[in-house]
């Protein structure tokens, strides 16, 4: 089995979980790839040997299954690094919430036997992808979670004239817009008061930000449309973030929003769904009235 690792090299924390992953490898059938930046950082502060750990110098690695270690910031870059290769991301949070890193680290080696045993379930979670109508090239024009289109300077709003199916249906007077996945429903959006979405629906989201008009509320609407955005500004421009990545555009760059033509595999332990999740993380389901 072959194995990459990515994680979050400005928690120092993480070289305690990779020093446990290495030892828990350790004499197994496994290969352990690492994120050259973490490779890096592992090599200059850790006390493990990576004599037998290939370091991952570029995107064009293969393996069995990647481990996430971090927050899900750190997921959203993993599959940013997986891409189209279909390799099924396991989460190990030592962050904050985590949605995407959902096993938490004290559980992490029962998740990993697991994973050597085969004992867990893949799902399938969509993206979006984005195309600029001056053919700005994005570096990697797919999200997992949101696309948000927010203004650049930090006084006036935008208008984002939007249109699904080629069918004007809102100009947005607003600090911003998202246009979210299921998997995203808990993130940003969330945020801005977004509706929560099972990650097997086949939904996007559009949420505003700041909305100037009090009647404006997020709008669900099928993955298969097509969103199409054209953003005016006072500054003549506005800024895009593909989950967190984010591009200065001129308010002459249109936007076309779809869905991506491939799926991020996701590993969940067995018999734990999106409601644990919900109950764990936001409590759901917790009376705390005396």
């Amino acid at each position: 089995m072959r194995i990459a690792i990515f994680g979050n090299i400005y928690r120092p924390v993480i070289l305690t979980h990779i020093k446990a992953l290495f030892d828990f490898f350790n004499g197994k059938e496994v290969t352990l790839m690492l994120e050259h930046e973490l490779y890096n950082f592992v090599k200059e502060n850790g006390d493990c040997s990576l004599d037998q750990v290939i370091k991952i110098d570029n995107d064009l690695f293969d393996a069995d299954i990647a481990l996430s270690v971090g927050g899900d910031g750190t997921f959203l870059s993993t599959a940013a690094h997986v891409g189209k290769k279909q390799i099924p991301i396991l989460g190990i949070n030592t962050g904050r919430l985590g949605f995407l890193a959902d096993v938490p680290g004290e559980d992490m080696l029962p998740a990993l036997y697991a994973i050597l045993n085969s004992n867990y379930n893949v799902e399938d979670r969509s993206l979006l992808f984005v195309e600029a109508s001056d053919d700005t090239q994005f570096e990697y024009p797919f999200a997992l979670n949101e696309v948000s289109v927010l203004k650049q300077d930090s006084s006036s709003m935008i208008s984002i004239h939007t249109h699904l199916n080629g069918e004007a249906i809102h100009t947005y007077q607003a600090d911003g817009l998202l246009i979210s996945t299921p998997t995203g429903s808990t993130a940003y959006s969330m945020s801005v008061g977004g509706p929560l979405v099972v990650p097997q629906a086949q939904n996007f989201l559009l949420s505003p930000v700041a909305s100037h008009s009090l009647n404006v509320r997020p709008l669900v609407v099928p993955d298969n449309w097509v969103i199409e955005l054209d953003v005016k500004s006072r500054s003549h421009c506005y800024q895009i973030a593909l989950d967190g990545r984010t591009v200065i555009l001129d308010e002459n760059t249109k936007l076309k929003i779809t869905k991506a033509d491939f799926t991020i595999k996701v590993v969940k332990q067995l018999n734990h769904t999106f409601f644990h999740t919900l109950k764990s993380k936001l409590m759901w389901g917790m009376d705390k009235r005396n």
